[in-house]
């Protein structure tokens, strides 16, 4: 079990800042790494696996520092975003020399093969590969000499939908084992499906931590919005609109419910089943209509 740790990072480019000042923690299971594109995640990952260093701050290790520290190379894996390779040799032949890096022989890297499911192609010269395919050996050169830290960067860039399965099955399962996986991606689904935990960064800086609906409700300068279903919609909303913790609410005739923004989250959910019950409203449904991860990384954005 590895923990990885950046304090105060920044690393820029001349006059272009890529990482400001970043200080997270990342621990064992499966971490998401969210971010649109142009926000820093590759530079990041880059400086957690030691291919970069950082301009000011550290990156450590279970409390050694990555750069330049070779030794500590032997415990991270990393699948990098660029497409190039040598795509002059074959599955196994690539596999085989990051295995041979590590003091290691064939039986690592057919093992590692088998574990993304590239023996069928394995012989075959990287040329013939489809984007998918190039990831999954990618990966499988990740994995080679058994890392406790895994830093995947859009791991499942080209993957088709039965492959991104395969991965997402097999990265719950290292998770589960107590290794240290991040990934980067800015597909909300993907991570809104696999990751356990979430560091959202935006425009270099990191803009939030966290279980994605906890991050949420911490917003609490930011309105929340419900569907709620009552046995008399229209009497609820006459009571709740008189509040200050409630800014709008519609009545959403399709549905059948109202529509309410909440300025005031701890406000609104105390006041929501005491009006009901001092009006003798019976409530049906009341679920958040904005917490995906989709809505928590646009008001990020935003913010």
């Amino acid at each position: 079990m590895s923990t990885l740790s950046l304090d105060h990072v920044s690393r820029w480019f001349g006059n272009v800042v890529a990482v400001n000042d970043i200080t997270m923690t990342i621990g064992p299971g499966v971490t998401g790494l969210l971010g649109p594109n142009g926000a820093g995640k590759s530079t990041l990952i880059n400086m957690m696996g030691g291919f970069l260093a950082p301009s000011t701050g550290t990156v450590t290790l279970d409390g050694q520092p990555v750069w330049r520290n070779e030794a500590i190379y032997r415990h991270i894996g990393i699948v990098p975003e660029r497409e190039a390779m040598y795509d002059f040799l074959t599955g196994r032949e690539f596999v085989l020399a990051n295995a041979e890096l590590h003091g290691l022989g064939a039986e690592a890297a057919r093992k590692a093969l088998a574990t993304v499911e590239m023996e069928y192609a394995q012989d075959r010269r990287i040329a013939t590969y489809s984007k998918g395919m190039r990831q999954r050996v990618k990966m499988a050169s990740a994995l080679v000499h058994d890392p406790s830290l895994l830093l995947l960067d859009e791991p499942f860039n080209g993957m088709d939908p039965r492959q991104r399965m395969q991965l997402m099955d097999l990265l719950r399962r290292m998770g589960d084992e107590g290794r240290t996986v991040l990934f980067s991606s800015h597909i909300l689904e993907e991570v809104e499906q696999l990751a356990w935990h979430i560091e959202v960064v935006v425009a270099g800086r990191h803009a939030a931590s966290g279980d994605y609906r906890r991050i949420r409700r911490l917003m609490t300068d930011r309105p929340h919005r419900y569907l709620v279903r009552s046995s008399d919609d229209r009497a609820l909303a006459a009571a709740l609109i008189a509040d200050p913790s409630t800014s709008g609410i519609e009545v959403d005739l399709a549905e059948g419910a109202l529509r309410v923004q909440a300025v005031d989250f701890g406000r609104f959910t105390a006041l929501l089943p005491r009006v009901a019950r001092d009006h003798g409203i019976r409530l049906l449904t009341v679920s958040p209509s904005d917490e995906s991860l989709e809505s928590v990384f646009s008001y990020l954005v935003a913010a």
